[in-house]
């Protein structure tokens, strides 16, 4: 079975992040490796000044006192002992990563981490709301897209950055990062 690494920025205990690691779930083993607390905007930071902590949460979900970029190289080189996963998805972030957006965000700096390390990566991101998030049409969506990428593939360090509305999506659409 493939293995599917799952991080975000929004931390180990968001709604979002186990949402997307359960649609992962039918595609393959699935590691969920992400921040002890929130961290968007942080952009593709590493931590080099302080040592980070790794905290087992439960069996397959680990927690990390960093950045979702130390997330993904410490579940790469640490937890799974230098093991590449065979997919890397971030998200589902709570808000769209479009535009320049995605220079800032936390949730695409986790795909992009994954992608640099050389597995193919997706960021999942769903549209702000006043009401309660409604993780289930972007995680199916995201499933979508992952069965298509564990098929097919991706050219090397590619990534996919998903930004779904909310409420239940009328379709897929493939566009440019603009």
């Amino acid at each position: 079975m493939p293995l599917i690494l799952v991080t975000n920025d929004d931390g180990v205990s968001s709604e979002g992040i186990h949402a997307l690691a359960d649609a992962m779930r039918p595609l393959g083993d699935v590691l969920v490796v992400a921040p002890l607390q929130e961290a968007s905007a942080i952009g593709h930071a590493l931590t080099l000044r302080r040592p980070l902590r790794i905290e087992t949460i439960r069996d397959q979900v680990y927690a990390v006192d960093g950045t979702p970029t130390d997330c993904v190289n410490l579940a790469c080189a640490i937890i799974l002992k230098n093991q590449m996963p065979d997919l890397v998805v971030s998200g589902i972030n709570k808000g769209w990563n479009l535009g320049d957006d995605i220079t800032y965000s936390g949730t695409v700096s986790g795909a992009l981490e994954g992608a640099l390390l050389g597995p193919p990566a997706i960021a999942v991101s769903l549209q702000r709301t006043r009401d309660a998030y409604d993780f289930g049409p972007s995680a199916a969506a995201a499933a979508i897209v992952a069965r298509a990428v564990l098929t097919h593939g991706l050219p090397p360090r590619t990534f996919i950055n998903i930004n779904a509305p909310s409420g239940t999506p009328k379709g897929l659409r493939v566009t440019t990062q603009a």
